[in-house]
């Protein structure tokens, strides 16, 4: 895995900031998430020259390399832009779990285009409980003859109508097995699901006696889901902390600028107390990524527990700041044109993904030895 130092740390933000403001315009957003796929293909192909695709995947197979710092880094931007991509589906989500079953020949197939974002691939976990847990699995595979099928059905499926390629996971009568399928396959079903935001895209998919091909695991499945969704937290909470400063930032101007009674509303004690507030959620939930990310990086015992408090921590500073954003902004915030109203739909719908608040908080108070 290669590290960054700070600085080239801050100078790969700054390449992706860039992007994203020529890119990822509000009026881009707006326009993009309202078509079929959620994404523009000519950024996502951006994405994958810049190595952003790739930047978890292993050199060897033509990906960066790098690790869970820099991808919180770059995740701080795309949640500031509310980038419409697949990039947490396929670039995190996949990759990492590919990395993670260490299947050699499959690796050498898919992470090269996986890394250039000439594939998207997602990986089909949960069933419709949502909760991201072994016992949320509903997915199962049986053998037949050499070959193996899968029953059941999957749900919250990142850009799943994406999709080029399903990593599956699902129980076996051994335990839990990891399965390569296409999406495209007669027997398969990938239907879109609504989604209260816009900019994500989710999909459920159903499988009828499908046809599967099994991924040869290093290691046990469920440890490698597990560092895939540690991963993914990380990836989510750097999305979400992004989002959070800026809505902050473009709160804070505009009570500088918006005048009311003869005074700017940044005067105002009510709506000082409220800035001062957020600022201090904004900071805490920023140090919360950051902390978690480097945990992970550095393999510290402290991990589990650093990511459980991010998980939660991150997620409920972005539900805050943009409720509170939407309610200093007065009236016009509350109208589908102002962008307040798109962040706080990101915020509450990033919020249930990977499991809620309350579910993460149960995790930080156990690996606390609670």
């Amino acid at each position: 895995m290669n590290t960054l130092g700070s600085e080239e740390r801050d100078a790969l933000k700054d390449s992706v900031r860039r992007l994203m403001s020529d890119a990822s315009t509000e009026a881009a957003v707006r326009t993009v998430m309202e078509t079929d796929t959620g994404y523009d293909a000519a950024v996502w192909k951006t994405l994958g020259e810049m190595g952003v695709v790739g930047l978890m995947v292993d050199e060897e197979h033509g990906g960066s390399g790098f690790g869970p710092l820099e991808l919180e880094a770059v995740m701080e931007e795309a949640g500031a832009a509310l980038l419409c991509s697949p990039l947490l589906a396929s670039g995190v989500l996949a990759a990492e779990l590919l990395n993670q079953l260490g299947d050699e020949a499959l690796n050498e197939r898919l992470l090269p285009r996986i890394a250039t974002g000439d594939c998207i691939a997602s990986v089909v976990l949960t069933g419709d409980s949502g909760c991201w847990t072994q016992q949320g699995v509903a997915v199962s595979a049986k053998q037949d003859g050499d070959s193996w099928v899968l029953q059941g059905r999957g749900s919250y499926v990142l850009h799943g109508q994406n999709a080029e390629v399903l990593v599956v996971v699902a129980k076996t009568d051994d335990g839990f097995a990891a399965f390569e399928v296409d999406p495209s396959a007669p027997s398969v079903t990938v239907a879109p699901l609504p989604t209260f935001d816009r900019t994500l895209r989710l999909a459920s998919v159903d499988f009828d006696d499908a046809r599967a091909v099994q991924v040869e695991a290093r290691q046990p499945v469920w440890q490698a889901v597990k560092r895939t969704l540690d991963l993914a937290l990380v990836a989510l909470a750097g999305q979400q902390v992004g989002g959070t400063q800026k809505v902050l930032d473009f709160t804070v101007e505009y009570a500088k600028a918006r005048v009311q009674f003869g005074r700017n509303i940044g005067s105002f004690q009510a709506i000082k107390h409220m800035a001062a507030d957020l600022l201090l959620e904004t900071e805490s939930a920023i140090s919360a990524a950051r902390y978690a990310a480097s945990c992970l990086a550095e393999s510290s015992e402290k991990a589990d527990e650093a990511i459980s408090l991010a998980a939660f921590a991150c997620a409920d500073a972005y539900v805050k700041t943009t409720a509170d954003s939407i309610q200093m902004h007065g009236g016009i915030a509350f109208t589908w044109e102002h962008p307040a109203h798109l962040y706080l739909r990101a915020a509450r719908s990033s919020a249930q993904l990977f499991g809620g608040s309350n579910h993460h908080r149960e995790n930080y108070l156990t690996a606390m030895g609670g």
